[in-house]
C-alpha cells in the first residue's frame, strides 16, 4: 500500500513538472497557451451540466440548485477563488438539501 502512494505521487509530480522541463519561458507553443486560456472555463461549464443533468425543471422549482449556481458564481465574481466558490456553494446546497 505505501508503494502505491510513493508511485501515485511520483506520476503526479513529474505530470506536473513535465510541462516546465519542456516548455521554457517564452518557448511555449500558441496551441498551449490558447488551450490554458479556453479550457478552465470550459471544464466548469461542463460540470455545471454534469452537476444539474438529473435536476428535474418541469416537475418544481429547484430552488437549491438555483441558489447554489448562483452563489458559486457571485462568490467566484467578488473573490476570484474556485475553492472558495465551489466549497462554499456545495456547502449551502447540502444545507438547502436537509432543510427543504
Amino acid at each position: 500500500m505505501l508503494m502505491d502512494i510513493i508511485i501515485a505521487a511520483l506520476v503526479n509530480f513529474f505530470t506536473r513538472a513535465l510541462p516546465f522541463i519542456f516548455f521554457k519561458e517564452g518557448n511555449v507553443p500558441k496551441i498551449i497557451t490558447y488551450l490554458g486560456k479556453i479550457l478552465p472555463g470550459a471544464i466548469m461549464a461542463i460540470l455545471v451540466v454534469y452537476c444539474l443533468r438529473f435536476t428535474d425543471f418541469s416537475t418544481s422549482v429547484p430552488f437549491p440548485e438555483i441558489i447554489a449556481v448562483t452563489l458559486c458564481i457571485v462568490l467566484h465574481k467578488a473573490k476570484h477563488n474556485i475553492l472558495l466558490s465551489i466549497g462554499g456553494s456545495t456547502i449551502v446546497y447540502m444545507i438547502l438539501l436537509n432543510i427543504m
